[in-house]
């Protein structure tokens, strides 16, 4: 992989969030929502990204399609910076780029057809008739597994799976290259889930598609993707193939996260790692190793000393001075 060009590359991404106050609303403080994220992403791969609620992997997401604007570092795609281009070269770039999002309920107007918000995008970004446009949507329609006359119900008249296959729907309208799924079936149940899971793995099959899959749920994680990175407080702590992460865990994070795995086997004790705390405010960021506070592995140098983000074996990276 490391041979080929990557499509996606990101060099340390930072993305803050100001904290104002006063009447003049001056910045008194930021939110460090991530901090030096740099990675590559491969044509065709699948990398996932997990950590807890607040650990910035859905603000990464984000930013790297632009519905945030970073405050630092570039971004590439397909070795071209698309930090700053113009708008009008910036928008050949979104076609490629597209985001599945948790709640697909929330993105679609109440008020509008379910074809007729599938059609926004290729008025944006083809010069199709109406009615190829009405015949291109029906078939995006059977393609993620509804009918074609669906084309003309509202949102509230679909379950929340049916609703995950609209935002997919409109996610691969484009063909484009890269998709993020930000937490795609964590809303779902656990059988819908495993549709909607076959159904993104055959359409990247089909589409020769490149996901960024962002979830909290590692079971899931482990079945979709090729290569695993785990974020904590905004940083990289860890990253690797789907069997370096699940069969040989080297970060005491990545550790406590994959020890709450439930394992449904039985007779078989868990024996789940507990972090002691919460995780730290990212407007107050710790000194040193941002896991220092809750690491039972932590010594005095964790606390002074940010730890360096270094390979120990062939494509498996993590940040620990203690490994």
């Amino acid at each position: 992989m490391e041979n080929h060009q990557p499509l996606l590359e990101v060099k340390d991404l930072k993305k803050y969030f100001p904290i104002k106050s006063g009447i003049l609303q001056r910045t008194k403080a930021n939110v460090k929502a991530v901090e030096n994220v740099s990675l590559k992403v491969y044509e065709g791969e699948t990398l996932g990204i997990v950590g807890e609620s607040g650990c910035g992997k859905s603000t990464f997401g984000r930013t790297v399609l632009g519905l945030e604007k970073l405050t630092n570092g570039s971004i590439l795609f397909r070795g071209e910076n698309i930090e700053g281009l113009s708008d009008r070269k910036l928008k050949g770039y979104k076609k490629d780029m597209q985001m599945i999002f948790q709640d697909p309920f929330a993105s679609l107007n109440p008020r509008q057809r379910i074809g007729n918000a599938l059609e926004e995008a290729f008025i944006i970004h083809t010069d199709l008739s109406k009615k190829d446009r009405e015949k291109r949507v029906r078939e995006l329609l059977v393609e993620v597994g509804l009918e074609a006359e669906h084309y003309d119900r509202y949102p509230h008249e679909f379950s929340g799976g049916q609703r995950q296959r609209i935002g997919i729907a409109r996610a691969i309208a484009l063909n484009p290259s890269l998709i993020i799924c930000d937490e795609a079936v964590s809303a779902l149940d656990v059988s819908v889930q495993a549709r909607i899971i076959r159904l993104l793995i055959e359409l990247q099959k089909k589409y020769k598609l490149t996901y960024m899959f962002i979830s909290h749920d590692l079971g899931v994680v482990r079945h979709m993707c090729n290569r695993v990175l785990v974020m904590y407080l905004g940083t990289m702590v860890e990253l690797g193939s789907s069997d370096q992460i699940y069969k040989n865990p080297m970060h005491p994070y990545t550790r406590a996260l994959l020890s709450a795995i439930p394992r449904p086997v039985p007779g078989r004790k868990k024996n789940p790692i507990k972090l002691e705390g919460d995780l730290p405010s990212a407007s107050n960021y710790p000194s040193g190793c941002p896991f220092h506070t809750r690491c039972p592995l932590a010594q005095e140098h964790c606390k002074l000393k940010v730890p360096e983000w270094r390979e120990i074996e062939e494509g498996h990276f993590v940040a620990c001075h203690e490994v």
